[in-house]
């Protein structure tokens, strides 16, 4: 089969016209690799070898431009190149080809990773880890690259979302607020020995327009229904329930 001419197209691809009428999307490397533009021609057992290198030029290039949009753990680039029903011979060929030139590298992943949660959210450093973990990204590597998230670190990150949500506090008071900043704080991930440290030195008393808001909101609300004591328990139940309490001046 004789070549005809050649069209560059997009991606490192070019369209091969041939004296049969077939039409092929070849990489340059496959066009490179078999001297198809010395020798102008391509037998059938060259046909082949041709198909063969370019499918695992493909796998390979799509890769490149995965981890290009967003940089990827090997597990994760292995599951995303699996979901598109790639050979897995050839998912693996373009994994140890992109380990070898350095353009996946799981500490380079890991380092990048940490510091990105870092910068952009307010994740401690035990869920950044199980993250890495469910990433697959070996446990040593996850240990080494997460000490830069320092004690000291933590405990002023504690002390801003605590902040942050006090401010924000519109519905809770006492030991309530207290221990949801708590919760909210653990399941970010941080050490609980310096969540505790920090929130030690908070004050959660301080809520008396909050619980004034929350009662004149239930008292509108099951005024209603109730009345007199039993209305009066009714709405302390509710504030207690957010560790608010609060006596209503008689009118």
């Amino acid at each position: 089969m004789k070549i005809l001419k050649y069209k560059k197209g997009s991606k490192g691809k070019y369209k091969v016209y041939l004296d049969n009428g077939l039409e092929l999307q070849l990489y340059e490397d496959v066009i490179l690799k078999y001297e198809l533009l010395l020798k102008k021609e391509i037998d059938e057992s060259t046909m082949i070898d041709v198909d063969s290198y370019n499918q695992e030029c493909d796998v390979y290039y799509v890769a490149l431009h995965s981890i290009e949009n967003r940089y990827k753990s090997v597990y994760e680039l292995k599951e995303w190149l699996l979901n598109r029903e790639y050979p897995v011979n050839l998912i693996d060929k373009a994994i140890d080809k992109l380990l070898e030139q350095g353009y996946l590298n799981d500490r380079v992943f890991a380092k990048s990773y940490i510091n990105n949660q870092m910068v952009t959210t307010s994740n401690g450093p035990y869920k950044i880890v199980r993250e890495l973990y469910n990433k697959k990204v070996d446990s040593s590597i996850v240990q080494e690259e997460i000490l830069c998230f320092t004690e000291e670190e933590q405990k002023n990150r504690i002390k801003k979302i605590i902040d942050k949500g006090i401010r924000s506090n519109h519905t809770r008071g006492g030991i309530v607020l207290k221990q949801k900043l708590y919760n909210d704080l653990k399941n970010l991930g941080y050490e609980i020995s310096y969540i505790n440290s920090v929130i030690h030195n908070y004050s959660f008393t301080n809520t008396s327009d909050i619980a004034k808001k929350e009662y004149e909101k239930y008292y509108r609300k099951y005024s209603r229904k109730y009345e007199g004591e039993e209305l009066q328990r009714k709405i302390n139940e509710k504030l207690y329930m957010k560790g608010l309490s609060y006596e209503r001046e008689e009118e």
